[in-house]
């Protein structure tokens, strides 16, 4: 299992291209819903123009960011009409805590659920695994992400809004594009990635 000394190094490992395959199970309804997406997971350092940005646009220091990722995807989901597409992009910016650089505010400049710029709160648990917390004007995430092995990464979400309805996400995602920085990591920590890929 892969370890992190904080989120920076778990936002670094996931540089790279993903395809990922979804279910979403739709509480209230009690029904099923399938779906895939390519995503582009691009790591960005403190001083990058879009990190500095996203800060000042939650009104954060930017000195306090450690940087962050730019994510962009394109996906579909089964219950799709002609004229809906699952496609976007947005900045993270890691604000780790003063005392604890494991937890701390993922900032946004636009969320999954609601396409206004959202800060959630982060935390590394005792098995290294990225736990998420985003509170929207109408609903709240909670997420999971860690990787199984250094090109398959997990994720499960719970969408609960406060009218009652609840949706939760299982994702399998698969590396399809190592970036150099994280071949290097993964091969540091594992010898035998740099031989098989895995």
């Amino acid at each position: 299992m892969q370890s992190f000394a904080d989120a920076k190094e778990f936002f670094q490992f996931s540089a790279g291209q993903w395809q990922s395959r979804r279910v979403t199970h739709h509480l209230p309804f009690r029904r099923a819903e399938s779906g895939g997406s390519n995503i582009q997971v691009e790591t960005l350092e403190k001083d990058d123009p879009r990190i500095i940005e996203i800060c000042q646009m939650h009104d954060m220091d930017a000195s306090l960011s450690v940087g962050g990722s730019y994510v962009t995807w394109a996906g579909t989901m089964q219950w799709d009409k002609d004229d809906e597409n699952h496609e976007g992009s947005t900045v993270f910016a890691l604000i780790p805590d003063a005392d604890n650089p494991r937890q701390g505010k993922l900032l946004r400049e636009r969320g999954y659920a609601e396409i206004v710029p959202v800060a959630g709160e982060y935390h590394l648990d005792h098995e290294d695994g990225l736990v998420l917390t985003t509170e929207y004007e109408t609903m709240t995430i909670y997420e999971r992400f860690w990787f199984a092995n250094p090109d398959l990464r997990l994720r499960t979400s719970t969408v609960k809004r406060f009218g009652g309805f609840n949706t939760t996400t299982f994702c399998m995602e698969e590396r399809i594009q190592t970036s150099s920085a994280t071949a290097a990591a993964a091969a540091e920590t594992n010898p035998l990635y740099a031989i098989s890929g895995w």
